[in-house]
């Protein structure tokens, strides 16, 4: 058997942009994973307050140039690098003028969450799936972490489902004890109804609910294979959802339990081909 290979998808990873826990578990479980011999990729927005200079991204031509329709507008995809040497890992940043160059992450200097970070969203996880396809690498697993990256289980189980890229790739999804203050109207409200113009049915779309914190998970969750329960204090209503949809669980002993992470990623390799 090959060993899996493993995209981690996250808005955030230090040393790069450090918000909450799951920054850390970014930044050391695929490093972990990577010298147990799998080979793994990671993905995270450029927001504006990475500093390109300091953290030494540069753009990656062949792979920028793409163009991603959300609210039935073009927004152009940007992708930069940066390497970690002392890993040696190298992490893919997609960038965007409209979208990230703001300082504030996912609200504006008042605290208010940004009215587009549903189209913001939207943009990570079509780009983030884009460019995966442009690397020409197919994953085994593709790991989600943070709310940001809501939308890609869909994509990958009903967009995606019959793209060479991502044949039969399983879904992860690591649940967080998160901001989930989302707005008193809540904005995000139009996630699934965004994605459902360019991309999926309404149907599909429509498991994302109200665009409330719950709702979201609700619609990543129904297209997801294994949740990971990376921290204390989860969200009960998203417990919730998890347990009434039965799906597959794994529990970490700790934050370093990287060979219970090894054995479950070793699950779905994909077969080795002989010459």
């Amino acid at each position: 058997m090959a060993k899996t290979k493993i995209l981690f998808v996250t808005h955030e990873m230090s040393p790069f942009l450090e918000i909450s826990k799951i920054s850390e578990i970014t930044r050391h479980l695929p490093q972990a994973m990577q010298e147990k011999g799998f080979e793994i990729r990671i993905l995270m927005p450029r927001f504006g307050n990475i500093n390109e200079r300091r953290n030494r991204l540069h753009e990656v031509i062949r792979l920028s140039g793409m163009n991603v329709v959300v609210d039935n507008n073009d927004n152009p995809l940007i992708i930069k690098v940066a390497s970690l040497p002392a890993a040696r890992m190298q992490v893919y940043f997609l960038d965007n003028d409209e979208y990230f160059h703001r300082k504030k992450i996912f609200r504006d200097e008042s605290g208010k969450f940004f009215e587009d970070n549903n189209e913001r969203s939207l943009f990570f996880c079509k780009g983030a799936l884009e460019t995966v396809k442009k690397l020409g690498w197919s994953p085994d697993v593709v790991h989600c972490h943070g709310w940001f990256t809501a939308m890609i289980p869909l994509y990958l189980k009903k967009v995606y489902n019959d793209d060479p890229t991502f044949k039969d790739v399983k879904v992860f999804y690591s649940l967080f004890n998160e901001d989930k203050d989302f707005g008193k109207d809540s904005l995000t409200a139009r996630y699934g109804e965004l994605a459902a113009q360019e991309d999926v049915s309404a149907e599909d779309a429509a498991v994302y609910g109200s665009g409330s914190y719950a709702d979201v998970y609700k619609g990543a969750l129904t297209y997801t294979d294994i949740v990971v329960l990376a921290d204390d204090n989860v969200d009960s209503d998203v417990l919730q959802i998890v347990e009434d949809q039965k799906i597959r669980v794994f529990k970490p002993e700790s934050d370093e339990d990287y060979e219970g992470f090894s054995a479950l990623y070793e699950e779905f390799a994909s077969e080795e081909v002989e010459a």
